[in-house]
């Protein structure tokens, strides 16, 4: 459970009023959240030991959990999961998702969730294959979706769809506050599986490191329909939920070793790599 003081900055920082009633609710047998960790919002930064080589200062068996693709039909299930646990989440929104589904951002905003940006389209071609132009209004028109979707500011954290960044856009943000976030765990709930396999799946990435910032899709039904048996998993092996918000205080931050290497960049490499093979016309002979 929060501290009262704690509580507090988490009402100011999550636009949520109702968010401090529903948490004094909450009783001891719920996940509920261990702590707030703010995030500084004049500075950005970029975290997540997948695509960068430093992440956000955890605890062992402290993780943050966040959902990307939203909001989408699934999404009411997972808030629903997460509020009977008591749980704060961080939601990465599609702008063009937001402007079609304005109920359940305010309702992820009113439970006290972290609202954050993932871009107003998610291309296929990724904000990578476009000119840097296209991809800057692209971003900015899904940040002022889903603010005007959840009525009010939201949270200045940003993911890259499918992690592809580019130096310049990456940049471009961190110098108007935003943080970027990566991963440290993904749930590969983009892949198709059942509800017990992805719970499976992700658990054991989580046992072998211990911590981290933990990816999942809000759109994808197979993650609603585990997230409740996850989240009692977390509990009975004794990891914390810690909460993050945008606050003025400095990022605390751990640096990756000198062994690092980025895991989602071959991946990315790999993936545009076809895509851009696939899109050639085919010579003819």
């Amino acid at each position: 459970m929060l501290k009262l003081s704690s509580l507090f900055n988490y009402v100011f920082f999550s636009f949520a009023l109702g968010a401090a009633t529903a948490h004094a609710e909450c009783s001891s047998e719920t996940l509920g959240v261990s702590r707030l960790m703010t995030i500084n919002n004049a500075s950005g930064t970029a975290v997540g030991l997948q695509s960068y080589p430093q992440t956000l200062e955890l605890a062992d068996h402290e993780v943050v959990l966040t959902f990307d693709d939203g909001p989408a039909a699934p999404t009411a299930e997972v808030l629903n999961a997460l509020a009977k646990e008591c749980v704060r989440a961080t939601f990465f929104m599609i702008g063009h998702n937001a402007l079609e589904m304005p109920a359940l951002v305010k309702r992820a905003v009113k439970d006290g969730h972290s609202i954050a940006h993932h871009s107003y389209s998610h291309p296929t071609r990724t904000l990578r294959l476009m000119d840097e132009a296209s991809a800057k209004a692209d971003i900015d028109k899904g940040i002022a979706a889903v603010n005007q979707a959840a009525g009010g500011p939201t949270t200045p954290f940003f993911r890259f769809p499918g992690f592809a960044d580019t130096a310049v856009l990456k940049d471009w943000m961190i110098t108007r506050g935003y943080t970027i976030f990566g991963s440290d765990i993904w749930a590969s709930d983009w892949k198709q599986m059942t509800p017990k396999e992805e719970l499976e799946l992700t658990l054991s990435r989580l046992e072998k490191i211990g911590k981290g910032i933990i990816l999942f899709h809000d759109s994808k039904l197979q993650t609603a329909q585990m997230l409740p048996e996850f989240l009692h998993e977390l509990k009975l092996r004794g990891y914390h939920i810690v909460h993050i918000v945008s606050g003025e205080s400095e990022t605390p931050l751990t640096h990756a070793d000198a062994n690092w290497s980025s895991t989602t960049e071959p991946i990315i490499e790999k993936t545009l790599g076809a895509h851009n093979s696939a899109s050639k016309p085919k010579e003819t002979h």
